[in-house]
């Protein structure tokens, strides 16, 4: 009993502290917090040496440094801390709560051809690694549930949200009318409309990926990395999303 008990304290310690980090990271994910906390790991690793080789006109420096940063990083970030508390209990534990997997593949998908079809301009951008909350600043919040109903309506000509683009955040459309920068390659083809080089800008700057649908062709293009690769099929689109969805994230 007594081994028992020294075993499954240590790893229920662990347990705990996992979830606990892996809430921090879901919050802080995607915020201005993160040069911040750069800044002060820095700091606290200056200070930790500091101490070690006994330089202690530098370790009041750094003991003062350190406490003023904390209280402004309090102060800054008042909002995002309130608004974590408050929707403290919201975010899924494990995986999407709401949809299927393949539901929002295929919701995505029918939505993306029938734009095609009807030659109705369109720009969906996907989350992955790299947090787009600067973007989705400058849109719409929504929050909603992925459906083609939804995106079909959003970017419909006649909708005040048409222009710009939606952001996608796993199983949830985060916002629209994004406003994404434009692309600065100086060599980038002239023949390509704004969506396409907001597409562009994005995935130069992030790792996210992004569809494109152009209103004069109805051609779907996708693009991810600063490349962009065009005449997607229904196929491919399936594939591109399963990988989305499926795939782990890689940095």
């Amino acid at each position: 009993m007594h081994f028992f008990i020294s075993v499954a304290k240590p790893l229920l310690e662990i347990f705990i502290l996992s979830v606990i980090f892996y809430y921090i990271i879901l919050f802080i994910k995607g915020t201005p917090i993160i040069p911040v906390l750069k800044v002060l790991l820095i700091i606290s690793i200056a200070f930790f040496v500091a101490q070690k080789l006994q330089l202690h006109t530098i370790n009041w420096v750094l003991t003062k440094i350190f406490a003023i940063l904390v209280i402004a990083l309090l102060i800054v970030f008042q909002p995002e801390l309130r608004r974590a508390l408050v929707h403290l209990g919201e975010v899924p534990f494990i995986g999407f709560a709401t949809m299927n997997k393949q539901n929002i593949i295929d919701e995505i998908v029918s939505a993306v051809m029938w734009l095609s079809r009807k030659k109705i301009g369109g720009l969906i951008a996907f989350e992955r690694e790299v947090g787009l909350k600067n973007y989705l600043d400058s849109g719409v919040k929504i929050n909603s549930e992925i459906s083609q109903e939804l995106i079909k309506t959003i970017f419909m000509p006649s909708t005040i949200l048409h222009d710009g683009a939606i952001v996608v955040q796993g199983d949830k459309i985060a916002g629209a009318a994004c406003i994404f920068p434009l692309s600065q390659n100086p060599i980038l083809d002239k023949t390509m409309g704004t969506r396409h080089q907001a597409a562009l800008g994005l995935t130069e700057e992030t790792d996210a990926m992004v569809f494109i649908v152009s209103e004069e062709t109805g051609t779907i293009s996708l693009a991810y990395r600063g490349k962009i690769s065009r005449g997607l099929d229904e196929s491919s689109i399936r594939r591109i999303l399963a990988n989305i969805y499926t795939a782990p994230k890689k940095k």
